[in-house]
């Protein structure tokens, strides 16, 4: 199942012997290897905490062991999480309108489901797809990715990692894990990051693209949550005033309201 995968494959602590790791945490040698190998359903907090410690995982690492121990049972029908619906209300479409900055939205399974025109315009190369555009199909299948993301190697790191926490999250969304298993088939790259074991929260950072119609532009990006849409992440892409990006962001935009996007 995607993201229920050995936690164990590479030790935090370099020379680290699973003897000692179980040690650490607490629980006998033939327990935790069972953790190990991925027989994870039922371990207590306060096991999964131990071994967190002894592997000396960051916050975002622990939440994600946290996780796939809650996910590794199945659960019952009635209980489970019902599946997301595309697209966001006319009232979030209306405040991603009046918003200045380029804006997109998506989900957990990386499909774009919103955007502002600026938005529009600045992933331009995602949304030129025939149907749903999604931002891993993109990356990892789409030989414009390359020149799209100056810094290509991290974002496909970053993504593989961000895709990982959501599986973990919820195991049972097959829109997710189809996604995973095509990407595992038809991608070399997303083997590679996959196998990496990465997680992380995609929150805010600098990132800069290079647009195929203005060059290259920096951005101080942030993510927002919706409350109303579980699931849903906005991002916003503002750029500093007075600087070359800014500049190229006006470009953008004025091709954006003449060409379209």
């Amino acid at each position: 199942m995607a993201g229920v995968t050995d936690f164990g494959t590479e030790r935090r602590v370099p020379g680290l012997r699973r003897a000692e790791v179980a040690a650490l945490a607490g629980v006998s040698v033939e327990y935790y290897t069972r953790l190990e190998r991925g027989d994870i359903a039922g371990a207590s907090d306060g096991v999964l905490d131990g071994i967190a410690d002894a592997l000396q995982l960051d916050d975002v690492e622990r939440a994600h062991l946290h996780d796939l121990a809650r996910n590794a049972a199945p659960a019952p029908v009635k209980k489970r999480r019902q599946a997301e619906k595309s697209g966001v209300p006319a009232s979030v479409q209306r405040v991603l309108d009046g918003m200045d900055a380029a804006v997109i939205v998506y989900d957990t399974r990386q499909n774009l489901v919103a955007a502002n025109a600026l938005g529009r315009a600045l992933y331009a190369p995602h949304f030129d797809t025939d149907g749903q555009p999604n931002i891993a199909r993109f990356v990892y299948l789409d030989s414009r990715a390359k020149d799209f993301y100056v810094d290509y190697a991290l974002a496909r790191r970053t993504l593989s990692a961000i895709m990982r926490m959501d599986a973990g999250r919820n195991p049972l969304d097959a829109e997710l894990t189809a996604v995973i298993g095509e990407l595992s088939v038809r991608s070399p790259e997303f083997r590679t990051d996959w196998a990496r074991h990465d997680v992380k929260v995609h929150t805010h950072g600098v990132k800069e693209f290079r647009h195929p119609e203005v060059g290259v532009i920096e951005f101080e990006w942030d993510v927002f949550q919706l409350p109303a849409a579980p699931g849903l992440s906005i991002v916003s892409y503002p750029v500093q005033p007075g600087t070359v990006s800014a500049e190229r962001m006006a470009l953008l935009a004025s091709w954006a309201a003449t060409d379209g996007s």
